[in-house]
């Protein structure tokens, strides 16, 4: 063991058995953006044996305020690339692997299969459901955390704990961006720092485990929150994430957008609705399958919810601004 972890290994809750155990982690971080930098520059500093980074968009200059891993040379690159290179410059001795794409229903599984642990950093209603069901399925611990403004949470699902659904089983009605609210980067640093601190306590095996907590933060009046959710049921009825690929015929298929987002339908015989007229399909279509389609899959969501609440429940979503096809 090299002097490179020597003040983390003095700890004795760590010690060089623990420091085999970092070895030997392959992670999953999907997204390497605001909470992913923090994330990535956590984990690789304590030695992560191999990390997997998804992620598929560019270093804008207006992501520099917040996401540490890129300078100013980074700006147009892939974030996949850039903070695969800045990791490996921080620590040569470790394995990373950039992936250039979405974390779709299409790839979700293979992914999922290659990690002991999923760190979600994307931020994004659609891929936290779907990472969570894909996690719940198959028994692996998922650290999801979120932020916007000056404030955000953090919390450890599935793996033997409830899912992040059976915490969150409708989005809100009304939910902003980065982009349209705004953001502070040390909050997302603040964030991002407890999604990594949550997985390491994983992969040190801990006591008590993290897992079923969540971990609230509120940059404005410095106070942290937080409360188990280890009790929780599932729910009943769910939506899953789907691809355009995994549509059957006989599904009917709506479209939540308008017609000058979307001029084209995602597939002939598809139609359109607006979001607050979904209620109508509640009795109508016996049988079929509802299929929800929206950019984001935050609609996509609420429109699932409403039908549940009216006890419709064969149905699924797609968020085609991640669709492989």
């Amino acid at each position: 063991m090299t002097d490179r972890y020597i003040r983390q290994t003095t700890l004795t809750e760590i010690g060089a058995a623990g420091q085999a155990r970092l070895a030997a982690a392959t992670v999953l971080v999907v997204g390497a953006g605001g909470l992913g930098s923090s994330v990535l520059q956590i984990l690789a500093g304590a030695g992560i044996g191999e990390i997997i980074i998804v992620d598929h968009d560019h270093v804008d200059i207006s992501n520099l305020h917040r996401q540490p891993l890129y300078g100013m040379g980074d700006i147009g690159v892939l974030k996949a690339e850039a903070a695969r290179d800045a990791v490996l410059r921080a620590n040569p001795d470790i394995v990373a692997t950039a992936k250039l794409e979405r974390l779709t229903p299409a790839n979700a599984a293979a992914l999922i299969e290659k990690a002991g642990i999923v760190i979600d950093a994307a931020d994004n209603f659609a891929v936290t459901y779907l990472l969570s069901d894909r996690c719940l399925a198959v028994g692996k611990p998922l650290i999801s955390a979120s932020v916007l403004g000056l404030s955000g949470y953090v919390g450890a699902y599935c793996g033997g704990a409830p899912s992040y659904r059976a915490v969150f089983p409708e989005v809100p009605e009304t939910a902003g961006s980065c982009a349209s609210i705004g953001v502070l980067g040390s909050a997302v640093a603040v964030l991002g720092g407890l999604q990594a601190h949550l997985a390491l306590h994983l992969l040190l095996d801990f006591r008590p485990s993290v897992l079923g907590r969540v971990v609230s933060f509120d940059g404005l009046t410095l106070q942290f929150g937080g409360f188990s959710f280890a009790d929780f049921p599932e729910p009943r009825h769910t939506a899953p994430f789907i691809g355009l690929t995994d549509l059957e015929p006989e599904d009917v298929v709506v479209d939540l957008r308008g017609v000058a987002e979307a001029p084209v339908l995602p597939r002939p015989g598809a139609f359109r609705m607006a979001p607050e007229e979904v209620g109508s399909l509640a009795a109508a279509h016996a049988g079929a399958r509802i299929v929800f389609c929206c950019r984001s899959g935050q609609r996509a969501l609420r429109a699932a919810g409403r039908l549940q609440a009216m006890g419709r429940h064969n149905l699924a979503l797609v968020a085609l601004e991640g669709d492989p096809s």
